[in-house]
């Protein structure tokens, strides 16, 4: 062997006077982890299938039971404001859980000398996101259609959906943005704190 594969079976080599073994339990905690694995993902194909089945079943409800005037979709205004509402509720409900799922370990990371001030902070701003997103939606719905807009949908219409699904994502993506800026900053100024002497 080389100078190098020496070196690196004197590393990997155990210090100690035993073997080390491994835990009882090892095999198990593998299977688990795999368990869980399948789990998540069968979860995440699952939700997929959802979102696209609910889009499908809608376009071909708009298709079959739209009336058309001289071969044109005549869909009333309120539909399609009823519908946009609801888009942005699933939204608002199923995007800020799925974005928070996977900042859990950075959360657990940044308030490790106080994980219970952690847990509270990432509830309270759940709480604050819900409300921005609540507030969001009542301040962007009409109940009478705008004075651009016919009794059936147009095309201002749409535009006028579309940039409110967009403003909602924009929400989102701004406050979690700030959120990762402002809580490295506030983990650090919590861990300060828990190491001052107090007289």
């Amino acid at each position: 062997m080389s100078d190098i594969e020496h070196l690196l079976e004197e590393a990997l080599r155990p210090s100690g006077p035993e073997p080390l073994e491994p835990p009882r339990d090892l095999f198990a905690r593998v299977m688990d982890s795999v368990a869980d694995d399948r789990r998540r993902r069968r979860h995440i194909r699952l939700v997929a299938a959802a979102w696209a089945t609910g889009i499908i079943a809608a376009v071909v409800g708009i298709a079959v039971f739209t009336p058309r005037i001289h071969g044109r979709l005549a869909m009333d205004w309120w539909i399609l404001e009823i519908a946009t509402n609801l888009g942005l509720i699933a939204i608002a409900v199923w995007l800020g859980p799925f974005i928070k799922r996977f900042g859990r370990a950075y959360a657990a990371d940044v308030f490790h000398d106080n994980p219970q001030t952690g847990k509270s902070y990432i509830v309270l701003t759940d709480i604050v996101y819900y409300l921005i997103f609540s507030a969001y939606i009542l301040f962007t719905v009409q109940l009478v259609p705008e004075v651009s807009w016919a009794t059936w949908v147009t095309a201002e219409q749409v535009a006028n959906s579309l940039m409110r699904i967009g403003g909602i994502l924009l929400v989102i993506a701004v406050l979690h943005g700030l959120n990762l800026l402002i809580m490295p900053v506030l983990g650090r100024l919590f861990s300060l704190n828990r190491r001052l002497p107090r007289h």
